[in-house]
């Protein structure tokens, strides 16, 4: 079975309630099982925190298990070099994901960590941007 992790860093545990209007209504649990029925068979893990470390110590745990991994760092996109460096020394393809379109967004959102050590970035399609970026790990 291939497996994939999905990591979502700060306030993304707030889905559904936290800014509606840009990141829509509907909890990440909720739509999470909606991506395991559409890949029935891929497991998929689901891992988030709010915390920079934790989300570091994820990646460097996931390298070698899985066959990709979807990150959403939330605002630590912008900020944290640290991530950017665990993701270029790790060997598995990351996919940078966003809900929003992070462009359209305030000007600090434009820059991105992450992105220039990426396998590629996804932004703009609300919850569906984690469906897009498991078939690009699927059907690359």
């Amino acid at each position: 079975m291939k497996k994939i992790l999905i990591i979502n860093g700060p306030n993304l545990n707030l889905l559904g309630k936290r800014e509606t209007s840009v990141y829509g209504n509907k909890k990440f649990e909720d739509y999470l099982k909606t991506l395991k029925s559409v890949f029935p068979g891929t497991g998929i893990t689901y891992f988030q925190t709010n915390i920079e470390g934790e989300i570091i110590d994820a990646l460097q745990k996931a390298d070698g298990k899985y066959i990709g991994i979807i990150l959403n760092a939330g605002g630590y996109t912008h900020t944290s070099v640290a991530i950017g460096d665990a993701v270029k020394a790790i060997e598995v393809p990351v996919i940078e994901v966003h809900i929003s379109n992070v462009y359209s967004r305030e000007t600090f959102r434009h820059v991105s960590f992450i992105a220039p050590v990426a396998r590629g970035v996804i932004a703009g399609f609300g919850l569906d941007s984690y469906r897009l970026a498991i078939e690009n790990l699927l059907y690359p």
